[in-house]
């Protein structure tokens, strides 16, 4: 994963303000509308579900000075965070743990993240899943769920079923908020990023394709074939399907505290760039 992801080591989609940022800048940029969306404040406890290698964390801590876990399945991630510098305001940390172990303990947190998790946990465990971020979530508490979604119910891509993504399903918006709804939370905002994911996907092949001898010497012609396959299949579904990426920020009830408007998340210091140009993921080019 190092050979083609960015420093911060995200496998999800970055948030670009302009579409010729790098992708670092679009994947740091992405942690912070996140976490901006949460308003997260200091000593405020915050949860990642599904943390990767744990930039998030490090971020809620080192900027907004919150107590901030991060939970993870992978062993080599929960093995690596400690290796990173210290956070300089709040605490980070990671811990090998499942959501619904961690639930049964009766933690709770003021907020809770959950970026590309959804699609990992199955049709069936979907409801499960939104009931455990329930029973973590303090009443009143934020939650900013962000993960790929289809237009309409549809079974899972067979290729990436098999080889990319076992046991995964990719769920309908509707289907993320009749389960959120089911279990109280109420939803407050909604931002689609698919044009993103199509930009992101983009930057990924375009560095795997820069170390394909080392990928090759290390797993085989076979599989350079496969990855390369799985992300130009998945930048063109983000071109030209209905296949999109939804962050909605809910809160378990009545939520303790939500400005009237969306004007404190205009922190960026760049304009904006280009409008996205429809069905294509890249920015409308001028008429010659």
């Amino acid at each position: 994963y190092r050979l083609w992801l960015d420093p911060t080591m995200s496998y999800s989609c970055a948030y670009f303000r302009n579409a010729d940022d790098s992708l670092e800048a679009a994947q740091r940029a992405k942690i912070r509308h996140t976490l901006d969306k949460l308003r997260l404040q200091p000593g405020e406890t915050l949860l990642d579900v599904g943390c990767g290698w744990g930039a998030l964390v490090r971020e809620a801590a080192e900027r907004h000075g919150a107590d901030a876990l991060g939970i993870t399945l992978s062993h080599e991630q929960a093995a690596a965070f400690p290796e990173s510098p210290p956070p300089a305001r709040g605490r980070a940390k990671v811990e090998l743990k499942h959501y619904h172990a961690l639930a049964d303990e009766g933690r709770a947190f003021d907020k809770i993240v959950s970026v590309g998790m959804a699609e990992h946990v199955g049709r069936r465990q979907l409801p499960g899943f939104h009931q455990d971020l329930r029973r973590l979530l303090k009443p009143g508490g934020l939650l900013l769920h962000h993960c790929i979604t289809y237009q309409e119910e549809a079974p899972t891509n067979p290729w990436l079923l098999r080889r990319i993504f076992p046991g995964g399903y990719i769920p309908s918006f509707r289907e993320v908020v009749h389960s959120l709804t089911r279990q109280g939370f109420v939803v407050w905002d909604v931002e689609n990023l698919g044009p993103h994911y199509a930009l992101t996907l983009d930057h990924w092949l375009e560095a795997f394709e820069r170390h394909a001898d080392t990928v090759e010497t290390m797993y085989g012609a076979d599989f350079v074939r496969m990855w390369r396959f799985y992300l130009q299949i998945s930048a063109a579904s983000f071109r030209v399907e209905d296949v999109y990426v939804h962050q909605i920020l809910a809160s378990r009830g009545r939520p303790a505290r939500l400005p009237y408007t969306r004007d404190d998340l205009q922190t960026f210091d760049a304009p904006s760039g280009p409008a996205f140009a429809h069905g294509t993921g890249a920015p409308p080019q001028p008429n010659p």
